[in-house]
């Protein structure tokens, strides 16, 4: 299929913040929704309003609900991508952060991986980083994943290894990765997935920081955490400016 997305019809596939960034536009920022997830946005959100201030373009693609970042995920946010360079006359090396929660933590891991412009920096709150296990997690699960890597060539456990961040590390980039995970998480194991997930990373050379938030449940990482993982984005793209 020909490729769609155009500066005039982007809100039909993203929000931006674009009517609430200062210029010149010093970054971007992906934030990747969670599974089921189909918001779509009338006006600037808290977090547009607030990115945009530090001159963040802050993105949020209108992905598939159940899109686990397969294949045709990662070209749309890249078309989106190409739309706002070409909009805006971004330069190539224009800083991207890369950010989510739950299936959006590991979209954004994910991404980094096979995304057309590598980020600068991943901020991931509660993600799934071990696919091949979360298949069998929980009951809702499997008909989300199957729906997602139905195209893929190949057996399904190569499909789920294919976007699962603990089975990427190796071919993730080197870059900044900050992961934060609720020890009472029960939807997305702390044990199974982010433990296992910063022990593989640290192990074959990456960067990350990792926060555990004490006695809160799946991507309830509190208020101050909150303010952290927003200023983590920021600093993330403006350093990468110096």
């Amino acid at each position: 299929m020909d490729k769609i997305i155009t500066a005039e019809n982007i809100r039909s596939f993203a929000y931006v913040n674009d009517a609430v960034c200062l210029l010149p536009i010093k970054g971007v920022a992906l934030s990747f929704f969670g599974l089921g997830n189909m918001t779509m946005y009338d006006g600037d959100t808290a977090e547009g309003v607030s990115l945009g201030k530090s001159g963040i373009l802050y993105v949020v693609p209108y992905t598939n609900p159940w899109a686990w970042m397969n294949a045709q995920t990662v070209a749309l946010v890249d078309e989106i991508l190409d739309v706002l360079f070409d909009k805006f006359s971004l330069p190539n090396n224009t800083p991207i952060v890369s950010s989510g929660e739950s299936m959006g933590g590991q979209s954004a891991l994910t991404y980094c991986a096979y995304a057309k412009r590598t980020p600068v920096a991943c901020v991931a709150n509660c993600p799934v980083c071990d696919a091949l296990y979360h298949y069998s997690e929980r009951a809702d699960l499997p008909r989300t994943m199957y729906s997602s890597l139905h195209n893929f060539d190949g057996t399904l456990e190569c499909a789920l290894k294919s976007i699962s961040p603990i089975h990427l590390a190796e071919r993730l980039p080197k870059i900044r990765y900050y992961i934060f995970h609720c020890d009472a998480d029960r939807a997305v194991n702390i044990s199974v997935h982010s433990d296992l997930f910063v022990k593989k990373m640290r192990e074959v050379g990456h960067s990350v920081d990792y926060t555990v938030v004490k006695g809160r449940d799946h991507c309830d990482i509190g208020k101050e955490n909150r303010i952290l993982f927003e200023k983590l984005i920021a600093d993330s793209v403006l350093s990468a400016r110096k």
